[in-house]
C-alpha cells in the first residue's frame, strides 16, 4: 500500500499539490492506513515468529537447549543486519532513486521472505494442542482470580467427597503458583522499562544531537545525521559473534551456566550498560554546549558546532552492547519463564517494554518541556539544542 502511495503520487504530481479536502482526506486515510498495518502486522508477527522459531528445539535436550540461547543471539543479529541495510541502503536509494522503489525493494523482500517460510514447512516442529485443554487466557485469568481468593474451607467442604477435595485444592495450589509466577514476571517487566526509556533516545534526541556536529568525512564528503544509527546495529553485528563464540564458552567455565550468565545477569548487565550509555551521552553534550559558548555560536540555530561527529560514537556503540545483553536476556527470559501456552505472551511483554518505553519517554519530554519552558525560559528541549539543555535529561 505504501508503494502504492509513492507510485500514484509520483505518477500524478497533481495529487500532492491537490487542496480538495476530499481527495486531501482519502490519501490521508490511505497513508495512515499503511502505516497502521504495519504496526499490527509487527505486533502480530513479532512475538509469534520468536516464540515458534524458539519451539523448534528442545528444552530438555542439552544440546538443543543450548542451542536455543544461541538462536536468540543470532536473531537479534538478524534483525541488526536488516536495519543496518535500511538505514544505509535502502535510505539512500528513497533519497536519490524514489520512495516508490525504495518501499517496493521492501516490499518485494517481504515477498521472497513469506515464500521461504512456507517452503520451510515440511521441517518445522508442531506441536498438537493438549486435548481438552483450556483456552491459554481463560488459565491465566482463572489462575490469577484463584490467586485473589483465600482458602475458606467451609463445614460444607468438609463434608463433602475428601477425596475430591484434596484434588480440587491441589488443582487450586497448582494454578496459584502459575499466577505468582506471572505476577512476579510482571514486577521484572516493569523494572525493564527503565531500559525502554533509554532505548527511545537512541532514534530521537541521539540524531538531533548529530544534526549539530560537523559530520564531514574524506574531506568534504558529509554524513547524514541519520546514518549515525548504523553505529547501533553495526555494533550488534560485531559483537554478537563475539559474545556467542568467545564470551558464553570463557563465562560457561567460569559460572557452570550452559548460557554463560543466567538469564537475570545478563539483564541486568545490560541495564548497567544503558546507565553507561547515559552518562557518557551526559558529559559528551556538557562539552558540547560549552564548544558552542565557546565559538558564540548559542544563538545561531543553523551554526554547526565544531566538534567532530565521533564524538558521539561512544554512546551509540554503548547502546548496541547494551542490546546484546538486554533485549536478547529480555527475550529468552520472558519465553523461558512463561507457561508452553502463553509464550506468545511472553514474547509480547519484550516488545511491549520497547513500546511503553517510547511511550514513557515522551511523556517525561512533554512534562519536563512544559516545566521548564514556563515564564518565557529555554526549555531542555528548545528547537535551538545549543539553549537547550540535554545533558541534564540525560
Amino acid at each position: 500500500m505504501i508503494t502504492l502511495a509513492c507510485v500514484l503520487t509520483a505518477q500524478h504530481p497533481s495529487l500532492s499539490g491537490d487542496t480538495s479536502s476530499h481527495t486531501l482526506s482519502l490519501r490521508v486515510a490511505f497513508f495512515y492506513t499503511s502505516l497502521y498495518l504495519i504496526a499490527i502486522t509487527q505486533g502480530a508477527d513479532n512475538p509469534n515468529a520468536l516464540a515458534f522459531a524458539a519451539d523448534q528445539f528442545d528444552s530438555n535436550h542439552p544440546r538443543e537447549c543450548v542451542a536455543r540461547s544461541s538462536l536468540f543471539n543470532w536473531w537479534y543479529f538478524s534483525l541488526a543486519v536488516g536495519i543496518t541495510i535500511s538505514v544505509g541502503v535502502v535510505g539512500y536509494i528513497q533519497e536519490n532513486l524514489g520512495w516508490g522503489i525504495g518501499f517496493g525493494m521492501l516490499c518485494t523482500i517481504m515477498l521472497g521472505a513469506l515464500v521461504v517460510f512456507f517452503l520451510g514447512t515440511p521441517t518445522y516442529r508442531f506441536y498438537a494442542p493438549t486435548p481438552g485443554a483450556e483456552n491459554p487466557f481463560a488459565l491465566l485469568a482463572r489462575s490469577l482470580a484463584a490467586l485473589a481468593q483465600h482458602d475458606n474451607a467451609t463445614s460444607s467442604s468438609l463434608l463433602g467427597n475428601k477425596k475430591e477435595y484434596q484434588v480440587e485444592q491441589k488443582e487450586d495450589a497448582v494454578k496459584k503458583e502459575e499466577a505468582r509466577g506471572i505476577v512476579r514476571l510482571l514486577s521484572i517487566w516493569a523494572a525493564c522499562l527503565a531500559y525502554g526509556v533509554v532505548f527511545a533516545q537512541f532514534m530521537t534526541l541521539f540524531n538531533k544531537q548529530s544534526r549539530t556536529l560537523d559530520r564531514r568525512i574524506f574531506g568534504s564528503l558529509e554524513l547524514p545525521p541519520a546514518a549515525l544509527q548504523m553505529l547501533g546495529p553495526a555494533t550488534t553485528l560485531l559483537f554478537v559473534p563475539i559474545y556467542d563464540c568467545v564470551l558464553v564458552p570463557m563465562l560457561r567455565h567460569a559460572t557452570g551456566t550452559p548460557s554463560g550468565l543466567t538469564l537475570l545477569q545478563r539483564v541486568g548487565t545490560g541495564m548497567t550498560l544503558t546507565l553507561a550509555t547515559m552518562l557518557v551521552a551526559a558529559l559528551v553534550e556538557t562539552r558540547r554546549l560549552e564548544t558552542a559558548r565557546e565559538h558564540g555560536l548559542v544563538d545561531n540555530i543553523d551554526a554547526t558546532v565544531p566538534m567532530c561527529w565521533a564524538w558521539l560514537v561512544p554512546q551509540y556503540v554503548l547502546i548496541g552492547v547494551a542490546g546484546v545483553f538486554a533485549e536478547v536476556g529480555m527475550q529468552e527470559f520472558f519465553y523461558d519463564q512463561m507457561p508452553g501456552e502463553l509464550r506468545s505472551l511472553g514474547m509480547s511483554l519484550y516488545y511491549s517494554v520497547i513500546g511503553m518505553g517510547n511511550f514513557i519517554s515522551g511523556a517525561l519530554i512533554s512534562l519536563i518541556d512544559r516545566i521548564t519552558s514556563r515564564g518565557g525560559g529555554d526549555s531542555w528541549f528548545a528547537d535551538n539544542l545549543n539553549r537547550g539543555h540535554l545533558d541534564y535529561f540525560y
